[in-house]
């Protein structure tokens, strides 16, 4: 009975290849940190460039956003809204791909040009604790219990943690710091309108849309304001190759397991991102690893643990 109920499960719903799944999906994302840093240096954009950043940034998304609607159109995915009102829909994925990726990555790719990578992957972790936060005030059926402010708590000290020591290991700065830390609100924002972009259409698709249009968003405006990529190389081209792949892959790869799996059973794979980031930045990097970054890193992955573990 028990191996004819196996046999029915989808390869996405099999523990084995879950497990597989979410850690392909957040390891990925912990390598766009350093990726990220080597494609800005590669392309030799620098701290200034404010439109040749957002260049970088809605290149990769825009046409990540692409292949996932191509993907979906090839897989039959209903691309029409579930509701009625055109209007209020349109406005609504506007600004879910506004929040989602627009403001949320020119953010990142921000603060990224201005902070280390170890250091603005143990940031970032700040999005989970703030969503948890976020549903807990928007949505009555979410509760506040004692393991997710336990979880909250643990990691915002991992945040502190982060200032620890002295000047030379890294102190709080509104150019770094600062726009990773509204990066992580955009994103925990977004979260929050994820469950209405379910309502009013196919999740993969809005995922498309969400990162085509807020790709194109990045796009148009660095162009009129005369961003450009200064040197174009091959290992340039590769890198952000590499970066449209992990967009795409861990998208499609997420999403999907969301969609057939509790959150939590997911969700809690993503506390690797932070120490995966803060490893493969001084790796790739040749950044210090400050012994403030193995305490950070542990808080904020514990925090995520706890906040995930009661979940069903």
């Amino acid at each position: 009975m028990e191996k004819k109920e196996t046999n029915t499960l989808s390869i996405f719903q099999r523990p084995v290849w879950v497990s597989l799944f979410a850690l392909t999906a957040a390891i990925s994302w912990g390598w766009a940190y350093p990726l990220i840093k080597m494609g800005m240096e590669e392309y030799q954009i620098t701290a200034d460039m404010t439109g040749s950043k957002m260049l970088f940034a809605g290149i990769r998304f825009f046409i990540s956003g692409i292949i996932i609607l191509a993907i979906a159109r090839s897989s039959h995915r209903k691309f029409g809204f579930k509701k009625k009102a055109v209007q209020e829909n349109v406005w609504f994925l506007l600004l879910y791909a506004l929040l989602n990726t627009t403001l949320h990555y020119a953010f990142f790719y921000f603060g990224l040009s201005h902070n280390a990578g170890a250091r603005s992957a143990i940031l970032n972790s700040m999005s989970v604790f703030t969503v948890v936060i976020f549903a807990c005030i928007f949505f009555k059926s979410d509760r506040m219990t004692w393991r997710k402010a336990l979880g909250c708590i643990i990691g915002f000290l991992g945040i502190l943690a982060l200032n620890l020591g002295g000047k030379e290991s890294g102190s709080f700065t509104f150019l770094g710091d600062g726009m990773i830390i509204l990066n992580a609100l955009c994103g925990a924002s977004a979260s929050l309108l994820t469950r209405g972009l379910s309502q009013r259409v196919d999740v993969f698709v809005g995922t498309g849309y969400s990162l085509s249009i807020g790709g194109a968003l990045l796009v148009i405006p660095a162009l009129l304001t005369g961003g450009y990529l200064p040197v174009i190389s091959l290992w340039g081209i590769t890198i952000l190759l590499l970066l449209i792949a992990i967009s795409t892959i861990s998208f499609a790869l997420y999403n999907k397991l969301l969609s057939c799996n509790p959150v939590g059973k997911v969700a809690i794979y993503n506390s690797l991102i932070p120490v995966v980031g803060a490893i493969t930045s001084c790796l790739c990097l040749g950044e210090t690893f400050y012994w403030k970054y193995l305490i950070a890193g542990a808080l904020a992955t514990a925090g995520i643990y706890i906040i995930n573990k009661g979940k069903k």
